[in-house]
């Protein structure tokens, strides 16, 4: 059937020709998607065209008028007609007689209505009064009669929507809120209301409304694509089930997605997340947007008055090196050179999390396009911004979503298409595939205190179903290429072990607590072997339940808690043998001991500044590029080298990733003394980095006592004061049970912040304990470390004394 046909067959017949025109268009199959929307409201446009001709007979200050989705043209097979018959006023019986002869052909056909008489005065009374009638009118579209009184009236709501934005436009977004509460996320409901979800055709129509204020712009990128593939699929569901619902009901999901082309049913699902991502994201940005403008709107004139000048220029904050927050935003610093900095995108998105702020989307859009590809294996650097991102808490969420948004995500790690809106037809899981991989990162987040190795339980949380979408059991698919990815990324031989062990059995503990004897000595034993050290034991327990809380309510209670803690704690006496001793110190290099004996001679710290590099190769030409610096520092041994080595580098801003500290014995023909060896790796949290001598002669006063590093601290904080994102959780102190012969172990579990190795080892020189070593880590945004302490005569601490130290040090990292 052509369009022709169409136009014909409805001029030339009344109700009847219309609506057998109409069954042909929606059944033929000639047409479908855009074209036939647009062709079935032509096809009505002129058949209400005609039906007002012979109903009122001519303009005659009277216009029938097509308001909400009829207006925009996009007519569903079972779609409501929503129509206006605007009149100047008068002749109220005429009026309604004319609405009679108007509707009544509609409703003879069985065709929804929706319909108002009304003037232009009560038009504009009814908008102001009603915001979705005011929303319907923004899509006014003449159909017939007077053009001069719909055009008037197109006018007058444009500018009454404008002028009343301000106040208009937080009210539509609080009732886009409220129906988001209500129908819930379109892109990980099973069964999605295609319009009233949220990321649903409603908010589609929010952000058109929101553009036409003038006020903010929705981000355009795939908009209307997105848009177009759910109107598509509503069209098709009208079709097939033969109602005009909107809600993908799970047995009509498989014809549906015949009738489109598609495989399957769970093919049909992933465009429909798609789709809705786009616009839930499109919704995020835009929102941030007038929010934005609608509170600069407030200050601005306040503040102009106030300081009698032209505006402010909003200031920007470094957060990172070449990142800034600008506005309530995380954007890119002036100086940032992203085609030159293959980590910047992870280091942007990582401070945007930590600080508990959006990603600016320009500076997104802007990553995407030049960002510099990453090597393979990753730099250090690298994996751990994305340590620091995963371990973020809730706001990780967030700027996933806009990293997403641009496709970095699968340019960083390409296995991950495979998962991204995977639907999960268990309904004991409420997200898609990839939002509950994200999920169990943030639930992982805040058991990151437990584990001694938070880095690699943040990413086994992020890969633990990665398998799935591949043939088989996804655990052993997902195994596989969990070690790929921890090659890809940068992890060491043995780390990549343990997480392909974590991903492979992450079932293996709950699945055994609830449905093996577990006083069969056989079970435990079988865990014990497939899990193979204490410390992946420590680790899959963290990861069990993280994957749990992140799957549902019905996935996690305290009964199924119980079971796993049971079974852990099994499995660790199988496990537990002889504690190893404090790790042998490896044979110092030549410039340890040059550095050990300059120190011992002129009785001060003798230091060393060495920058580590990426050099150049053929696939990444230029020049040589820093990746950290090594800080070697020797001096001789003497109470609070620790609180100082560590407050005099928090008060250049330079950052400590791993921390050595042990004492070496001089070698024989220089003197029989011990020296301090820390053996640091630094990088700065923006800017260049300090001269070395600068750091010697901060370094000496901090020990002579003549610098008070406290009080610099607290004066630079109160100065430049932190943002604080999501709350971490709190730190952890322990005193590890037998894992020296020579030293008591204390174990610090918390959140990385400038100052915090100097509190510890401040808290410790007030304790009275002696630092004999310290092996500090920082994975990510979380601190691991160890110190080995001994008291005054060298010995290990007494079991009160050292739960003694250990909770008076806790204390003091919680205040």
């Amino acid at each position: 059937m052509t369009g022709a046909d169409v136009r014909s067959e409805a001029e030339n017949a009344g109700p009847g020709g219309y609506a057998a025109a109409r069954l042909r268009l929606l059944t033929e199959g000639t047409w479908s998607g855009p074209s036939r929307r647009a062709a079935l409201a032509g096809l009505t446009d002129r058949w209400l065209a005609e039906l007002f001709t012979r109903a009122a007979g001519g303009p005659r200050g009277v216009a029938l008028v097509a308001v909400g989705g009829y207006g925009r043209g996009e007519l569903s097979p079972r779609s409501d007609l929503d129509l206006l018959l605007l009149h100047h006023g008068g002749g109220t019986e005429e009026i309604a007689a004319v609405a009679d002869r108007l509707w009544y052909p509609v409703w003879d056909l069985g065709i929804a209505l929706d319909h108002a008489v009304r003037t232009p005065a009560e038009a504009r009374g009814a908008a102001r009064d009603d915001l979705k009638v005011q929303l319907g009118l923004l899509d006014a579209r003449h159909l017939a009669g007077d053009l001069g009184l719909t055009t008037a009236l197109r006018t007058a709501i444009l500018a009454d929507w404008r002028n009343q934005a301000p106040r208009r436009l937080p009210e539509l977004r609080e009732l886009c809120a409220e129906r988001a509460e209500r129908q819930g996320e379109l892109r990980y409901l099973l069964e999605p209301d295609l319009k009233e979800a949220r990321g649903g055709l409603r908010d589609a129509t929010a952000l058109r409304a929101v553009a036409a204020s003038w006020l903010a712009d929705a981000p355009r990128e795939g908009l209307a694509d997105a848009r177009r593939r759910l109107l598509d699929v509503r069209d098709v569901l009208h079709l097939t089930t033969g109602r005009a619902s909107d809600r993908l009901a799970l047995q009509d999901q498989d014809q549906v997605a015949a009738e489109l082309g598609l495989p399957d049913a769970d093919a049909l699902l992933r465009q429909v997340y798609e789709a809705a991502r786009v616009l839930s994201y499109a919704g995020d940005v835009t929102w941030r947007e007038v929010g934005r403008v609608l509170r600069s709107r407030a200050v601005r004139p306040r503040l102009r008055a106030l300081l009698g000048g032209p505006k402010p220029i909003a200031e920007r904050t470094p957060l990172a090196e070449g990142v800034v927050e600008h506005d309530g935003e995380v954007s890119l610093a002036r100086t940032a050179r992203p085609e030159r900095d293959p980590v910047l995108p992870l280091r942007a998105a990582a401070a945007a999390a930590q600080a508990g702020l959006p990603l600016s989307p320009h500076a997104v859009r802007h990553l995407a396009a030049t960002a510099r590809p990453l090597p393979t294996p990753w730099p250090a650097e690298a994996r751990e911004q994305l340590v620091t991102l995963l371990g973020s808490g809730r706001p990780t969420v967030e700027v996933w979503e806009a990293l997403e948004a641009e496709g970095l995500i699968t340019r960083f790690l390409p296995d991950w298409e495979r998962v991204r809106c995977r639907p999960q037809r268990n309904p004991v899981h409420r997200w898609t595939v990839d939002r509950h991989l994200i999920e169990t990162a943030v639930r992982a987040s805040a058991l990151a205190r437990r584990v001694g190795r938070p880095d690699l339980l943040l990413v086994a949380a992020l890969l633990h179903d990665i398998g799935k979408g591949l043939p088989g059991d996804h655990c052993a698919a997902g195994e596989t290429i969990a070690a790929d990815v921890a090659g890809h990324i940068g992890f060491d031989p043995a780390d990549t072990r343990v997480l392909a062990t974590l991903v492979r059995h992450h079932l293996l503990l709950v699945q055994t607590a609830t449905r093996r004897d577990l006083d069969d000595p056989a079970t435990v034993r079988a865990v014990a072997e497939a899990v193979g050290t204490q410390s992946t034991l420590e680790l899959l327990h963290a990861l069990t339940e993280a994957d749990a809380l992140a799957t549902g309510p019905a996935a996690w209670s305290s009964w199924r808690g119980s079971l796993v803690t049971d079974l852990v704690g099994r499995v660790r006496a199988v496990l537990a043998g002889d504690a190893p001793d404090e790790p042998e110190p490896a044979a110092p290099t030549a410039e340890q001991e040059r550095l050990a004996i300059e120190a011992f001679r002129t009785g001060g710290p003798a230091l060393a500044l060495r920058a580590r590099t990426e050099q150049p190769t053929e696939e990444y030409p230029g020049q040589p590029e820093q990746l950290g610096v090594e800080l070697l520092i020797a001096v001789p041994d003497q109470p609070g080298v620790l609180p100082s080595v560590a407050g005099v580098l928090a008060t250049h801003r330079l950052t400590v990733r791993t921390a050595e500290l042990r004492p070496l014995d001089l070698p024989d023909g220089v003197a029989r003394a011990s020296v301090l060896l820390l053996d640091w790796r630094v990088a700065a949290e923006y800017g260049a980095l300090p001269q070395a001598a600068r750091l010697r002669a901060d370094l000496v006063r901090a020990l002579d006592g003549s610098l008070d590093i406290a009080s610099r601290l607290a004066e630079r904080d109160a100065a430049y004061p932190r943002r604080h994102g999501v709350a971490a959780p709190p730190p952890r102190v322990t005193v590890a049970p037998a894992a020296s012969r020579h030293a008591t172990v204390i174990e610090v579990r918390a959140q990385d912040a400038p100052g915090l190795l100097f509190r510890i080892g401040r808290a410790l020189e007030d304790a009275k304990v002696r630092v004999r070593s310290a092996h500090v880590s920082t994975l990510g945004a979380n601190a691991a470390d160890a110190f080995y302490v001994t008291g005054p005569a060298g010995d290990p601490l007494p079991d009160e004394e050292a739960a003694s130290v250990a909770r008076r040090l806790e204390e003091a990292l919680r205040t």
